[in-house]
């Protein structure tokens, strides 16, 4: 699930862009589907995204509630539905970006048993929020960005592993 601060209308473009580029299936998400393996949601730019609980497993939820910390989607949103539903499964990551949305969910999924990640200062073009997210406790694990994809599908690997990340 990926909250990317960008106004309606891009996110669906992007999500398209992605789908072409990556190996995994991405899509922007939909209200009330369910989280599927091999699939990367992105929030829509009118919605928060929210991790919900279906009858057959995770669904996603989009509201378009107030904005959080100025901005709709939030990160914040996304990372406080994760750490009351799954935070021990999850793995977490914030990347470059202004301000401090999802420092505080960062925290919540640490101290929940999420495994969390930040991009270092050097490779972020913004410090905003990763530096919010490491102040307030929430990561255990700062890497440049040309590492953190392989840091992540390491732990992803190795899960009985996890603390080594």
């Amino acid at each position: 699930m990926i909250v990317q601060h960008m106004p309606e209308g891009f996110t669906l473009s992007f999500a398209r862009r992605l789908d072409k580029l990556c190996a995994m299936h991405v899509k922007e998400a939909e209200d009330g589907e369910p989280l599927l393996r091999g699939t990367a949601y992105i929030a829509p730019g009118h919605s928060h995204m929210r991790l919900g609980k279906g009858t057959q497993g995770f669904v996603i939820c989009l509201d378009q509630s107030p904005p959080v910390n100025r901005h709709r989607p939030a990160v914040d949103v996304l990372f406080e539905s994760v750490a009351n539903l799954a935070a021990p499964q999850t793995v977490a990551v914030i990347l470059t970006g202004m301000g401090k949305d999802g420092a505080h969910g960062m925290l919540q999924l640490r101290q929940g048993g999420a495994i969390t990640f930040a991009q270092d200062e050097a490779s972020c073009v913004v410090y905003g929020m990763p530096r919010e997210a490491v102040a307030q406790g929430g990561v255990m694990h700062v890497h440049p960005l040309a590492q953190l994809g392989d840091k992540v599908l390491d732990v992803l690997r190795l899960p009985h592993e996890r603390a080594g990340a």
